[in-house]
């Protein structure tokens, strides 16, 4: 019989454990989600005022796109190591240390005068961003009960959003100085909320520690609560895993290994391939093309408010209406969004008289920003802390979030000659059949997890749940 590394179900204890503070760890710590959307978000409203003719600091058009570029670089150099230093120092501490670059990276663009050293604090910054998003649903992941895990899953992405909102409006409103003050004053707010918070019981059992994971689970679970059986659970799991030593060929050795590799990283790439960076920092571009009245920051604001108000709707549905049913919606809804979007650049270009269709280009970047807030935005990060067993969980998401971001600046870099060289109408058509084929992608390769233990959907994967119902 093949072994997978997976440790046999336990019979449910039917205990209904409390939730406040598994609450309040996934809110502190996406804290560092809000440090990842305010520094995805920066370039938007601070690069205009740099490139302009009256500004204190000029920085060239080509200067800029490096400046806006370097971040994904950096992310993509901190997301792998990110899980082997969480794995070596503890979930916590590694999240802790993350503030550290990200504060550095703010003081230097707060303080910055020349174009080299915004170069690197973007690429400082990015280092965190990158990291931030493969540790912090893992930890997530690893502190929540089933029940739970998909809300606070939602978490980080809602968190991220929030950062993008209130970059958008700060940077409408007050200087480059203290916009960059209260960015660094985000990373101050999640070391003192954060800081108090318990360790991942599953990295305690892993180190040896099972009283202190007792104690963090009980934290986590409520009073009351016997964490006997799911520390047991969690010993039997470390236990087979401990003989074997890690390495990227254990991401395709078993069938379960494959299908969540492909679950994963299928997802965090049409999450990047949709064109969602494109249209969140091209915003303004798109709205002053379409000849739209409405001002480009208030544009901008509205299309980052949409985002993050629906990121809060996914938080409270996604473990209701599922995983898969929700991403099937998000991945057809935005291509059909993009066809009218394409459909209206296709009219205008051909010099048809388009004055009539003036609220089109808005209400299809809404909605396609509504479809992917409830589906690709928050699940392709949840789902990677869901998939993969404890032995494989730090490398598989540090490789899908390089993923991620190399896709990040792909796309970014690509957008602007892509829409010059076959138009804005074929650009969006592209990204609206990417998205067709997400939507068939989701339906025949993406398993659901709602309601599921790590455990049990482990067993899925590798075909085990009716042996296990048989056990």
């Amino acid at each position: 019989m093949e072994t997978t590394g997976m440790m046999i179900e336990s019979p449910p204890t039917n205990q209904e454990s409390k939730k406040l503070w598994q609450y309040l760890a996934a809110c502190s710590a996406s804290i560092l989600a809000i440090g990842v959307g305010s520094s995805l978000a920066w370039t938007s409203p601070v690069l205009p005022k740099l490139a302009a003719k009256d500004s204190w600091f000029p920085v060239s058009e080509d200067e800029g796109s490096w400046v806006s570029s370097l971040l994904a670089i950096g992310a993509i150099a901190g997301a792998l190591p990110a899980g082997p230093l969480a794995d070596k120092l503890g979930r916590k501490k590694a999240l802790l240390l993350l503030a550290g670059p990200f504060l550095l990276s703010w003081v230097m663009i707060t303080f910055a005068r020349n174009v080299w050293i915004l170069y690197t604090a973007r690429f400082t910054g990015g280092i965190s961003v990158g990291a931030s998003c493969v540790l912090v649903p893992t930890y997530i992941a690893e502190i929540a009960s089933p029940s739970a895990r998909g809300t606070l899953g939602a978490m980080f992405q809602l968190f991220l959003a929030f950062g993008i909102v209130l970059t958008f409006v700060l940077g409408s409103t007050v200087s480059y100085t203290v916009l960059g003050i209260i960015c660094g004053l985000v990373e101050v707010v999640f070391i003192a909320t954060f800081f108090w918070m318990p360790e991942s019981p599953m990295w305690l059992v892993g180190q040896g520690r099972k009283p202190e994971a007792s104690i963090a689970l009980g934290v986590f679970r409520g009073d009351g609560y016997d964490t006997s059986q799911e520390i047991t659970d969690m010993q039997k799991e470390v236990e087979e895993n401990a003989a074997r030593k890690s390495s990227v060929f254990d991401l395709i050795k078993t069938s379960g290994a494959r299908k969540a590799v492909l679950a994963s990283f299928g997802t965090m790439a049409f999450q990047q391939l949709s064109g969602v960076n494109a249209v969140i920092f091209y915003t303004v571009t798109i709205f002053k093309a379409a000849g739209s009245s409405l001002n480009s920051d208030v544009a901008a604001i509205i299309v980052a408010l949409v985002q993050a108000v629906m990121a809060g709707v996914a938080a409270l549905i996604v473990d209701r209406a599922g995983r898969k049913p929700l991403l099937i919606f998000s991945s057809s809804f935005m291509s059909i969004s993009l066809v009218a979007l394409g459909l209206y650049f296709n009219l205008k270009d051909s010099g048809k008289d388009v004055s009539n269709l003036g609220w089109l280009p808005l209400v299809s970047l809404t909605l396609f920003m509504i479809a992917f807030s409830v589906g690709l935005g928050p699940i392709p990060w949840m789902i990677m802390g869901e998939l993969f067993t404890t032995e494989t969980k730090a490398m598989a998401s540090g490789l899908a979030v390089m993923l991620n971001w190399f896709l990040v600046f792909l796309v970014t870099k690509t957008f602007p000659s892509m829409k010059e060289g076959i138009g804005a109408a074929a650009t969006f058509w592209v990204f609206a059949g990417i998205m067709a084929g997400a939507t068939v992608f989701e339906y025949l390769f993406v398993l659901e997890t709602k309601g599921k233990t790590l455990q049990e959907i482990q067993n899925e994967l590798n075909g085990n749940t009716e042996r296990q119902r048989r056990s």
